[in-house]
């Protein structure tokens, strides 16, 4: 579900191109300007704005862009260009192969998504960095965490609301053998049943298993993980559950305390606003008691500010 604003005005993508080659003319970029058009358009038109500016000016907008701008604008405005299988691929490629490799950002991008759009975001990886995702993985990742994130990323699960509840009770019980019950932990039954399961069927276990042994799955894989295995399995266990809640205390987590965690505050805002940010939103505010935006509003500054917000839409 998109949640962009509707663009203020009715122009073309040819407009859009020829407002945003004029707001980067002059002595200084409009960075203003540019954060209004780009932020109210959605991933077709975006990729249409891209197609005009180089028709037009015989240079890429990207580049531009990362030319013209600078600092934590410029990293929002270039991750909010491709669509959004593409960014994934992106933000996962750079987690696992850039300057800086950060294992947890490309588990909470893999293990939050559906099996559609990782089918999606492998394709356009293997096209756009001649590279396998499982490759990177396997490289980088070790361990437990490697067995689930390849058991993740290549099998195909069911997406539906459906839920077989007699088959749920006996996951549930077979976590409580692999886990709480014995001494150490199978890890390879959590592993199996997570990946293999759907979203729908996983949250049927964690009802089923909190009503056969008192206490939630989510205490139980705590208690029994831990590391990237451990985040992994949770990132999983909340997104089947409720991504809007997980998205939401993603952000509260990156903004809370003294300074603000500007990657994951952008790539969570980044990545929702075109699939479920209204939730997310939603979820902010029943749990947190004050909106998203007012939090970013006093966590963020200047341009960075605004383009956030203003993907995020009004209150």
């Amino acid at each position: 579900m998109a949640t962009l604003s509707v663009a203020p005005t009715l122009t073309s993508p040819r407009d859009d191109a020829m407002q945003l080659y004029r707001a980067f003319k002059g002595f200084g970029c409009d960075t203003s300007a540019v954060v209004k058009i780009l932020a109210h358009r959605d991933a077709t038109r975006r990729a249409l704005i891209e197609q005009e500016y180089r028709a037009m000016y015989s240079e890429d907008l990207n580049t531009r862009l990362a030319s013209e701008l600078s600092g934590d604008v410029k990293r929002a405005v270039l991750l909010w260009m491709p669509d959004p299988a593409a960014r994934d691929a992106i933000i996962v490629r750079k987690a696992l192969a850039g300057d800086i490799i950060d294992l947890k950002a490309a588990t909470e991008v893999i293990c939050s998504r559906t099996p559609s759009q990782i089918q999606l975001f492998k394709q356009i990886y293997r096209a756009r960095f001649h590279a396998y995702v499982e490759h990177d993985i396997e490289y980088q990742a070790s361990g437990d965490h490697k067995k689930l994130l390849l058991a993740y990323v290549n099998t195909i699960r069911y997406e539906g609301p459906a839920a077989d509840w007699a088959m749920a009770e006996q996951d549930a019980r077979s976590l409580y053998r692999a886990g709480e019950k014995r001494l150490g932990t199978d890890e390879n039954t959590f592993i199996r049943i997570f990946c293999e399961r759907s979203r729908a069927h996983l949250a049927a276990v964690s009802s089923a298993y909190h009503r056969l042994y008192g206490r939630s799955l989510e205490k139980a894989v705590k208690s029994e993980t831990s590391g990237n295995f451990e985040f992994a399995l949770l990132t999983i266990l909340r997104c089947a559950q409720n991504p809007g809640i997980y998205f939401a205390k993603v952000l509260h987590k990156a903004m809370k305390g003294l300074g603000t965690d500007e990657s994951t505050l952008t790539r969570v805002i980044v990545t929702r606003a075109e699939i479920d940010l209204l939730y997310v939103k939603a979820e902010y505010h029943k749990k947190y008691g004050k909106s998203l935006n007012e939090t970013v509003h006093s966590e963020t500054s200047r341009h960075y500010r605004t383009f956030l917000l203003e993907l995020l839409g009004h209150q």
